[in-house]
């Protein structure tokens, strides 16, 4: 049975060897605008990359499918009205998907450890939202299905100066609860807590999935009131990798189509850095977003932490690019 947990080392295979080789699209109104247009071009763009993305030995088990888009905060608020409450404004909240364990009771401790970090750094939760989904629409396959997550959305309001000061926030919040959680040696399927992301700006959907399966797996992408101005998709071909949910892109900040060549080095470096890195931004709570790079990502998610770690640092988002991938 697929638990979602890797394997070590054995044999030929080499969790250190793990590369991503997939096929990536982007579609977005240059003036801003939201529409769910953008949404049934990113659907359409998607469905074209079957050929950039793998499959396991089952056909309707794929090697992972996602999409990153803004907040729908036109969704979001009729969501919330629905259910007795209001949202804040665009830029006061963030939501993000949220990937939990099966079990009830350790379910109910990451929830439990994911308020109380909430709470710890200054900001408010909101609610917790489980997302809906279908697997049978979808035609998810076996192996999926069994790696399968819980999936809830989690709404968090700001209580920070501005924009960026709350981004900061909820950068330091969920690298806090995934290293408490992770941490946690109590938890058996610890492993499974994962944040697609937590943000004011964006939101990620994504799974271990088939670039077909995205939009009728997660109802919310089909709805007429998910509007956006951006839309990246994935298609995921795992080269050497086992694939999961979690490992699915996009991943927080960006998607990636290829290999790094030079990531045990990359990996080392950001790790030695570590001891003498600082930030006008985060002060002594620079400490709290270690480690930079996450244990078990791929390639491209280690990639994205870094990218994640200098942008949150105050770098523009050309010149963390270029750092990131110098020119020849």
């Amino acid at each position: 049975m697929n638990t979602g947990r890797f394997p070590g080392k054995i044999g030929l295979y080499d969790p250190d060897h793990e590369k991503d080789s997939s096929g990536v699209g982007l579609v977005a109104n240059i003036n801003g605008r939201p529409s769910h247009q953008i949404m049934l071009d990113a659907y359409h763009i998607n469905s074209r990359m079957e050929h950039r993305g793998g499959c396991g030995f089952e056909e309707n088990t794929g090697d992972g499918a996602g999409i990153l888009t803004a907040l729908p905060h036109a969704l979001f608020t009729h969501i919330a009205r629905e259910n007795g409450f209001e949202l804040p404004a665009p830029g006061a909240y963030a939501a993000g998907n949220i990937f939990l364990p099966v079990d009830d009771s350790e379910r109910a401790v990451c929830k439990q450890t994911i308020e109380k970090v909430i709470a710890e750094e200054g900001q408010s939760l909101i609610c917790w939202r489980t997302v809906p989904v279908d697997a049978d629409n979808a035609d998810v396959g076996p192996a999926a299905r069994a790696a399968q997550p819980v999936i809830e959305q989690l709404f968090v309001g700001s209580t920070a100066s501005d924009e960026s000061a709350f981004e900061r926030a909820l950068y330091i919040i969920r690298r806090r609860f995934t290293e408490i959680l992770h941490r946690d040696s109590s938890l058996t399927q610890g492993h499974l807590l994962y944040a697609c992301s937590l943000s004011s700006n964006i939101i990620v959907y994504k799974g271990m999935l088939t670039p077909s399966q995205l939009f009728p797996f997660y109802t919310d992408l089909e709805n007429q009131r998910f509007e956006t101005h951006l839309a990246m998709v994935h298609s995921r071909f795992s080269t050497n990798t086992f694939p999961s949910w979690d490992r699915a892109q996009p991943n927080r900040y960006m998607s990636h189509n290829g290999e790094i060549n030079t990531l045990r080095g990359n990996k080392n470096l950001m790790t030695a850095r570590q001891g003498v890195v600082e930030s006008d931004l985060f002060g002594r709570d620079i400490k709290k977003l270690f480690p930079i790079v996450e244990p078990e990502f791929s390639d491209s998610g280690t990639f994205d932490n870094v990218l994640e770690f200098l942008l949150m640092s105050g770098r523009t988002l050309q010149e963390a690019v270029m750092m990131m991938i110098p020119e020849a």
